[in-house]
């Protein structure tokens, strides 16, 4: 589904999905709960999407986030359940085939907003091209936020597997990353929100027409719309009480200023809007549920 907002034609897309633990997806909520939205396979995995924004203004084209990627070992496939919805018998890389599928070509992807370095979002940011590992995007800037560069490159035992660094160091090594100093604007209709619950300086993308209103790319803060309610967090996150506090504050004004959102894993709730229930926070979805490039729910 493509859309005009402002100066831009929004299309999220979806490249492929990924399973991971559900009980880490939803920490402390039990699985009675979150398996009625969220159904378990027999390893105990939810299914993730992998939803990349595209968004077109002028001579630019913007991506947010570049998906899993095809670089890994089957072990690594097989673990986490990792799909591909283009690419294949093409040998093109997912994201690639992905964009292609709406017409855009790896040369015309001018910048690439990474929200941070875990591989489930920068893995599709470089590919195997040979015996090297290159930009997807060879003329695109690539930005990320200096803490979080600086995080990725020395993590903790604990997220140390999360962060691939076939992922992000080819970018450095070919002069196209930008590191970023904090949130606000990055280009013209774009601004960057900075969080630290889930990994230090995670940024999320508030996309703005000339009113104001926004296109909120929400990425692991609201992995799901199921992550909505506040208890809700999930147990990758390394610091659980600032992501209750950035929920709060974040969700707050989502509602007042009507935000759309755009949740980044969710398989089959795309967009939406934030609401209250009663306290309970819940998203309302936008007529199409989920979008691929052929407009079908991820399965």
């Amino acid at each position: 589904m493509t859309f005009q907002h402002g100066a831009f034609e929004i299309t999220p897309v979806v490249t492929g999905t990924l399973g991971l633990d559900g009980g880490a997806m939803f920490g402390v909520v039990p699985r009675s709960l979150w398996q009625m939205a969220h159904p378990a396979d027999d390893r105990n995995r939810v299914t993730l999407a992998t939803r990349v924004l595209v968004a077109r203004a002028g001579a630019r084209v913007f991506v947010a986030d570049c998906g899993v990627g095809d670089k890994n070992k089957d072990r690594f496939n097989e673990i986490y359940a990792v799909t591909h919805r283009f690419g294949g018998s093409t040998r093109k890389p997912p994201l690639v085939a992905a964009l292609e599928a709406h017409g855009i070509a790896p040369d015309d992807v001018t910048d690439v907003l990474l929200t941070h370095l875990h591989f489930d979002h920068c893995g599709g940011a470089t590919y195997r091209d040979g015996d090297r590992i290159v930009p997807t995007f060879p003329k695109a800037t690539y930005y990320v936020q200096e803490e979080h560069w600086r995080w990725a490159l020395d993590p903790t035992e604990r997220d140390r597997a999360s962060f691939l660094a076939d992922d992000f160091r080819p970018i450095e090594e070919a002069g196209r990353l930008k590191r970023l100093d904090g949130p606000g604007p990055i280009a013209p209709g774009i601004e960057s929100v900075i969080v630290n619950g889930h990994t230090p300086g995670m940024q999320l993308f508030k996309f703005l027409d000339d009113a104001g209103r926004v296109v909120f790319y929400s990425a692991d803060l609201w992995a799901f719309a199921s992550h909505l309610p506040l208890p809700y967090i999930m147990a990758y996150d390394l610091y659980p009480l600032t992501t209750l506090e950035e929920k709060k504050r974040i969700s707050t004004q989502a509602i007042e200023e009507d935000w759309r959102v755009c949740f980044e894993h969710d398989p089959r709730f795309g967009l939406g809007r934030v609401e209250t229930s009663g306290r309970i926070l819940q998203a309302v979805p936008d007529a199409a549920p989920s979008e691929g490039a052929d407009g079908e729910a991820v399965k």
